[in-house]
């Protein structure tokens, strides 16, 4: 089965005080390529995304958006406990101190106590626990991919019925070509003769040896039977990637390349208008086949 490389997908979900919504979006790339917008005071989250994501997407750039904030009514700030037992602590020595130099000090209000820096901390900090929130995004995570592979995979299989309708056009062609490649045998066959009349009424004198490099020249650049063995068995290999399962794109894009040599050379080599019509035929074919395989991971 085939997946594009192109998919979107997105979710929201929460847990005591907090909310969030996330989405993620690929588009084509050559290799992989991960951008994760992502909350950096969630210690360690974004090392642990990033492996998840390379289990389920082999190639595009991959965009990962989260968006974490505190539900209505909830606290912005908590204390600080340890800050704030260190802090009553002072205040006792203080207080002690002035008491037994006579000197009287007016007890600080719960104000001055929570105005003091450390005591109250912003929620969200690095020294808050974020560890329930973590594993919460992390649990919701894998849905997530499921429903993005799921756009990826419905989106590969149009792909696969497409790119599997341009591979029985191709065998088409090619055995069209191979009809008139035999068709054309007797043109090809008097070409040669002519040719070699020529070739003979011009060598007195000639190295018999290069003669007959010559003709054979001749006769190889009429020969188009092995580009048509060469297609055939290309066609055989894009129905194979066809099947696979695994990231195939980089292989096909390969396999179009191929394709596209082989046609130009039967397009250099037809000498035959019929010939070179299925020729640009197949390079047609196989330039509409190449714009698909890069959507293919």
């Amino acid at each position: 089965m085939l997946y594009s490389m192109t998919g979107f997908a997105a979710a929201q979900g929460g847990i005591s005080g907090w909310s969030w919504s996330w989405d993620i979006r690929a588009v084509n790339g050559r290799g992989l390529d991960m951008r994760l917008r992502i909350p950096d005071w969630i210690d360690g989250l974004e090392s642990d995304i990033r492996p998840i994501i390379q289990k389920v997407v082999a190639r595009g750039n991959v965009t990962l958006s989260l968006k974490v904030s505190r539900e209505a009514g909830a606290p912005t700030q908590q204390i600080n406990t340890a800050a704030l037992t260190q802090t009553l602590a002072f205040i006792a020595t203080i207080e002690e101190a002035a008491m037994a130099q006579g000197v009287n000090i007016v007890a600080p209000s719960a104000t001055d106590i929570l105005s003091h820096r450390g005591i109250l901390e912003a929620q969200g900090e690095v020294a808050e626990d974020t560890g329930p929130l973590k594993s919460a995004l992390l649990a919701q995570l894998p849905t997530l991919l499921e429903s993005f592979n799921a756009m990826r995979a419905a989106e590969g299989r149009a792909l696969g019925d497409i790119l599997s309708g341009q591979v029985t056009r191709i065998a088409e062609l090619t055995e069209t070509a191979q009809s008139l490649c035999a068709a054309r045998a007797g043109d090809i066959a008097a070409h040669l003769r002519t040719t070699l009349a020529k070739v003979l009424d011009n060598t007195d004198g000639a190295d018999p040896d290069r003669v007959a490099q010559e003709l054979a020249l001749i006769a190889v650049k009429s020969d188009i039977t092995e580009e048509l063995d060469r297609l055939a068995a290309h066609v055989s290999a894009a129905r194979d990637l066809l099947a696979q399962t695994g990231p195939v794109g980089r292989k096909f894009d390969f396999l179009t390349q191929e394709f596209n040599r082989e046609a130009n050379t039967l397009c250099s080599k037809s000498q035959n208008a019929a010939l070179t019509r299925v020729g640009l035929e197949l390079k047609t074919t196989i330039d509409q086949m190449r714009e698909q395989v890069q959507n293919v991971e």
